[in-house]
């Protein structure tokens, strides 16, 4: 059965051309979610998978932290699960790469076959769940500060709000333990069968609320029999098999240097990258081309 990759993507596209070459494999249907800010998007193709770029009415206008990148995670879902099914559901942004070659990626998911590669976050999160799910934000389009008089506004706007709701002890969602991990995950066709009957749920939940793509996976993976079938509760990055690259909190794009710790890292999938360093995303696509070649 074939595979479906879901890709979010919004800019460094040098990136996702190569990330495109790395997938283009007969097993393999690819789908991509450009935000709909994007106006001019890319000439794209690949010569044995086939590749379906979600249409105008299809797209989202993405906002971080928002609930609208949920939105454009069910495009895809709803896109790729019309023409399915699918062994798995691969997500992953436009600045990703594949650290295995596809022959080598197919073998690993015939071998583990029915399991849902899910990441969980195992440490303390009942403030910050407490925060991002139990309490109400106000103007969830604008949690990223951009220097405008209207943005710095509404962010101030926001937080009286939520000191508001910290005061009077004003909480929401309140019987529902929420879990928390990396939202790029790869998910059996059973799966995403329970996630699309959760949809109106879901959004009935999650609206303005704040990284939610960030929980919902997790949340409804835990309150389902698929709980059962995650790979690894104890380690996100081994359960997700992604390697991101955080560094002080903050997600780090990798660089030329990075090559030989992410080639022996274990992992099936990294991020991020960018178009500033080539060099060592073509050093991978190199690599598993001329693995998938033998």
């Amino acid at each position: 059965m074939k595979h479906a990759y879901l890709i979010i993507a919004h800019n460094e596209f040098p990136v996702l051309e190569r990330l495109l070459q790395a997938l283009d494999d007969q097993r393999n249907d690819i789908y991509i979610h450009f935000d709909a800010k994007v106006k001019a998007l890319p000439a794209l193709a690949v010569q044995h998978a086939n590749l379906y770029i979600l249409q105008d009415q299809e797209r989202v206008d993405v906002a971080w932290g928002d609930v609208s990148v949920v939105e454009a995670e069910y495009a895809l879902f709803e896109a790729a699960s019309s023409r399915g099914p699918y062994a798995y559901y691969h997500l992953l942004s436009g600045v990703d790469m594949p650290l295995k070659s596809q022959n080598q990626i197919h073998a690993f998911f015939d071998e583990h076959q029915g399991k849902e590669f899910i990441g969980y976050f195992t440490g303390k999160l009942d403030y910050e769940l407490d925060r991002k799910v139990n309490r109400y934000h106000l103007f969830p389009r604008d949690f990223r500060a951009d220097g405008t008089l209207g943005n710095k506004i509404k962010r101030l706007i926001r937080y009286a709000y939520m000191q508001f709701q910290y005061i009077f002890n004003i909480r929401r969602n309140t019987d529902i333990e929420f879990k928390k991990g990396t939202q790029w995950v790869s998910i059996t066709q059973r799966f995403v069968d329970e996630v699309l009957k959760k949809k109106e749920e879901v959004f009935s939940i999650y609206a303005h609320t704040f990284c939610s793509d960030e929980i919902f996976l997790q949340t409804i993976c835990w309150h389902s029999p698929y709980k059962d079938h995650v790979f690894d509760y104890e380690n996100e990055g081994r359960s997700s098999l992604r390697s991101i690259g955080w560094k002080d909190g903050v997600l780090y794009d990798y660089e030329n240097q990075d090559y030989g710790n992410l080639i022996q890292s274990g992992s099936l999938f990294a991020r991020k990258f960018n178009s500033r360093n080539l060099e060592v995303v073509d050093k991978i696509l190199a690599n598993i081309t001329q693995k998938n070649e033998g």
